[in-house]
Parts: structure tokens; sequence; C-alpha cells
């Protein structure tokens, strides 16, 4: 995880109520955990790290997103069979993914406030799962897509449903009011694809279960994510790919059901954790 703790920034490993404080003993050599990823060093501090006794209390830290300055993150839109039917527009899911990008500041960490801000109400949730990569590659074949990822986490990729309308062709504005979304609550390394190929994503607001699929439905799957990307763009240790999310967001109720202030969104990715965060409105 990515920490801070009295004005200073840190990382470490997990371990139960505590967390090892890898940055005191290695911050030197790697500042944050892009450099370890990409060093290669993330298994060798996982294992370093698993017989030593905490350093500080989980209780006493805040979480911040586990990549603090990703050079990208890049999202994926309509990537569940459901999801693409709630556009009723009677087309069949497109042969290429649909793309956005946001910004570092429009996320927060694991149990900090999602903000709504003043200039709309509407709010909205979208639980999906997250991709760290950790090995560089350009025009990366399907094949040995899954070599190039380092970690993975989970991810509210929250929404302000009338600014993605604002023009005609982007949905940028709507998807990166600063704190509107979070990563969290940890970073997971990745090892191999039973991971990822047909686990849980779930999404509850206020207990209530709004989202829930398996991933091995994703119209896309993680390796032609990709190997898409980088078709285009270089992908560089520390990037993050948001894989989109299922059916169920509240912009598709009827009458559309918007976040409001207090209410507790979670969610569950089988295997990688569970990302809690309470909606506030912005001071």
């Amino acid at each position: 995880m990515s920490f801070s703790k009295a004005g200073r920034s840190g990382y470490g490993l997990v371990n139960g109520d505590g967390v090892v404080d890898l940055s005191g003993r290695y911050g030197t050599r790697w500042p944050n955990l892009r450099e370890v990823i990409a060093e290669g060093a993330l298994e060798r501090l996982v294992a370093d790290a698993s017989g030593l006794p905490s350093d500080l209390a989980l209780a006493e830290l805040k979480y911040e997103i586990p990549i603090r300055s990703p050079e990208k993150i890049v999202c994926v839109g309509v990537n569940y069979p459901d999801r693409n039917e709630e556009y009723k527009d009677g087309q069949t899911a497109p042969p290429n993914p649909s793309l956005f990008v946001r910004f570092a500041r429009s996320f927060v960490g694991h149990d900090q406030p999602l903000i709504r801000p003043f200039e709309s109400h509407q709010l909205d949730y979208e639980g999906e799962v997250v991709i760290v990569i950790g090995r560089a590659g350009r025009r990366i074949p399907e094949a040995q897509a899954l070599e190039h990822i380092a970690g993975l986490s989970v991810c509210n990729e929250g929404t302000l449903r009338d600014w993605v309308r604002h023009a005609k062709f982007n949905v940028t504005q709507g998807k990166n009011f600063d704190g509107s979304g979070a990563i969290g609550p940890w970073l997971v390394p990745f090892r191999d694809e039973a991971q990822i190929a047909d686990i849980t994503l779930e999404t509850r607001v206020n207990g209530e279960l709004r989202q829930s699929d398996r991933t091995s439905r994703m119209i896309f799957s993680f390796r032609k994510i990709i190997n898409y990307v980088s078709t285009f763009t270089t992908l560089i240790p520390g990037d993050i790919l948001v894989t989109g999310t299922p059916t169920g967001a509240g912009a598709r109720s009827d009458p559309p059901r918007w976040l409001e202030s207090g209410d507790v969104v979670e969610v569950a990715v089988e295997g990688v954790g569970t990302l809690r965060n309470a909606v506030a409105e912005e001071k």
C-alpha cells in the first residue's frame, strides 16, 4: 500500500492490522511504489518483508492511491455485455474498446471521501478492476500481454453524469473532477492468469448490491486491453488501466439514483480486496 502519516508519504506491506514500513527501509533507493515496480523489485520486497513485524498500525495511516503519480491512467468504457445493452441503441459490441483518460488528482485512496462538487449532484459510481503495468512495452502481442502486469487493484470510477455530456464527442470533464473517484486499498502482486480470468466484481451502496459480474464475461479481455492501448502509446511501469464497469450504475435506474452525502460505496474484487469510500459534499 501507499500511505501518508503526519505529512510523510510512504509505502509498505500490509500485515493484518499493521504495515511493514518498506519506505523506511528502501526509500532512498525507491522513493515510491512506481520506482519499485520500474526496477522489477515488487516481489523481492514482498519476500523480504513477509517475516518482519509491523512498524505501523494500519488505523493510524491515511490510504493513498497505490501509484501516486502514474504517467497514464487509461480507462475502458462499455466492457460488459449487459452494460452495452443499457445503451438501447441496437448496436452490438464494437470491435475495439472505447477509451478515455483520467488524471491522478481525480482519485482518492481507500477510506477517503469521494467529493461531490458544487457544479453537479449527479455523482455516480462505477466499480472496476485495475491492472498496473510493470514492464514497458509498445505493440504488445496478446500472447505476452499478461507478462507486463505488476499488480491488481480496485477502482470506483466515479462520474459526474451531466458533465460527460457537455460536449459532442468526449467525456473528459465528467470523469475528472478532483476526488470524484477512488483506487485502492492496495496493490496485489500479479502472479498468473488465474487471479483475473474469472473473478467476481461487485459494487454496494449502503450495503445494497448494485453491480455484480465476472471478468470472464468482459467484452475485451485484459490481454486485449493491453495489446490495444500499447498499439498507440508506450505503456510504462506504473501506468494504470481501468478495465470497465458492469451494468447497475445509478444513472440507469428509473429514476436515476445519484450518490448523496453520507452514502458509503464499496467495490469488491475477488482475491484483491474491497475499496470503501463515503461521499462528502465539496466544502
